[in-house]
Order: structure tokens, then C-alpha cells, then sequence
């Protein structure tokens, strides 16, 4: 993983949008700040998205979760500018209620449903990098294992057979669980991305994990872990080679 962008990637805005509900809103701009960006905190109401670089649908719990995880907020008003904007090349990732909310939106194909437990799981998850030619993934290796929180209760991504086929022979599988499927996604499936490579969405939290002192345990001592910060180093990198 990169050190921290330079100083020329710092006018880079990255929009958080806040949803009702959502609660790691702040800890994703904070993400974005160490990384070197600029925060932008869009609200769900929005009608634009104020011309920002990028954009971070953060987790949470959005509207309670009713009907199902994301379903209300694919259709707040951010939405229509967000939907339009990502399959421009605009880059897009989603955390937890995120991806669920990308799902919905089809920005991402399958969905998301209840853990094969039928339990809420919160647990420090390790990942292998299955694609590290993504907008948020361009700073790690193909095979890197990296280890960041997780916390869901609808962290069981699924779809037909056919759809996942498509997604391992396009290479759109991201993220792949190491050493125990948590919540029973299919082929261990732990994030995605679409065709371009613009949209990313998981259910593991990287903006947890971005700071010595506040991370997962790693070799260097408890709460060192520090593995979820190339996703936002890797956009900025991203965008400064667009």
C-alpha cells in the first residue's frame, strides 16, 4: 500500500453522502482526509453532487433498513445525479450499507440479504485483493491480503449463477473472504466492481482501518493496522491520471 498522497493530489473533492441513518459518514471523510484529499459531506437531499471528484457512499443503517437494506435511499434525490454521474466514469465506492445501496440503485448486479446466521457480525475480516485495477484499488497487488472490520446484518451478497460467472470472467470480483466466509456470500465474494472499474462496492469497512492506534491488530501490535487506507489513496491516484 502507497504512503499518504502527495501535496498535488490535495485539491482532489471527494464527496461523502449522509443519509438518515448512515454512521460512518465521518469516518470516511476522516479516511479521505489522512489520504489527502478533501472531504465534501453531500447530503441525501442534494439535488447535485457540487461537482466533486469522487464520491463514498458510506455504511450505516439508512432509513432503519426498511424494506430492505438501501431500498429507500436509492431513491433519494442525490441518487439521480450519482446514478448518472458513476456511469460517466465518475468514481463511486460503496461500504456496507453502501454496496447495498449500489445494488439497488444497479450501479452493481446482485443484491444483498440477510447473513446465512441470521445473526449481526462485527469482527476484524481479512480479504485478498482479487483486482487492484480498480479506481479504489490501484495502490494494493493482485493477492495482497488485507485485514480490515466488518459489521452487517445484510452482508450476504448473492445472485444467478450466470451473473457470477460473468463477474469472474470479467475480473469484477474485488474482494474475496480469506479463512471464513462470515456472512455465506456466494464464492466468498466480499466486494465487486463494474464493467469499468469506476464503481466498487464491499461490505468490509476500510475507512476503519486507516490510522496506527484505531485499526486492527497486525503484525506491528494491537490497533496498528492500517490496510484500508490505500482505497483512498488509490482514487486520488486515480484521479490525478485521468
Amino acid at each position: 500500500m502507497s504512503a499518504p498522497a502527495a501535496t498535488g493530489l490535495a485539491t482532489a473533492r471527494i464527496g461523502v453522502i449522509t443519509f438518515p441513518g448512515t454512521l460512518d459518514d465521518r469516518d470516511a471523510a476522516r479516511a479521505v482526509r489522512l489520504a489527502g484529499g478533501e472531504p465534501v459531506s453531500l447530503w441525501h437531499a442534494d439535488a447535485d453532487l457540487h461537482g466533486v471528484d469522487a464520491v463514498v457512499l458510506p455504511g450505516g443503517f439508512s432509513y432503519g433498513d426498511y424494506l430492505r437494506a438501501g431500498a429507500i435511499s436509492r431513491f433519494a434525490p442525490v441518487m439521480d445525479s450519482l446514478v448518472d454521474a458513476a456511469k460517466g466514469g465518475l468514481p463511486v465506492l460503496g461500504i456496507c450499507n453502501g454496496f447495498q445501496i449500489l445494488t439497488e440503485a444497479h450501479l452493481l448486479p446482485g443484491s444483498m440479504i440477510k447473513n446465512d446466521h441470521l445473526a449481526f457480525i462485527c469482527r476484524e475480516q481479512t480479504m485478498v485483493v482479487e483486482n487492484a485495477e480498480t479506481a479504489w484499488t490501484r495502490d494494493y497487488t493482485a493477492g495482497q491480503r488485507i485485514t480490515v472490520p466488518l459489521k452487517n446484518q445484510d452482508g450476504q451478497f448473492v445472485a444467478d449463477e450466470r451473473t457470477l460467472d460473468e463477474l469472474e470472467a470479467e475480473g469484477r470480483v474485488v474482494f474475496r473472504y480469506e479463512g471464513w466466509n462470515p456472512n455465506g456470500s456466494r464464492r466468498d465474494i466480499a466486494g465487486i466492481s463494474n464493467a469499468a472499474g469506476n464503481v466498487v462496492g464491499l461490505m468490509p469497512h476500510p475507512e476503519h482501518a486507516v490510522e496506527a492506534g484505531f485499526g486492527p491488530a497486525n503484525e506491528s501490535g494491537p490497533r496498528a493496522g492500517t490496510d484500508g487506507l490505500g482505497f483512498f489513496t488509490s482514487v486520488l491516484s486515480t484521479l490525478v491520471q485521468a
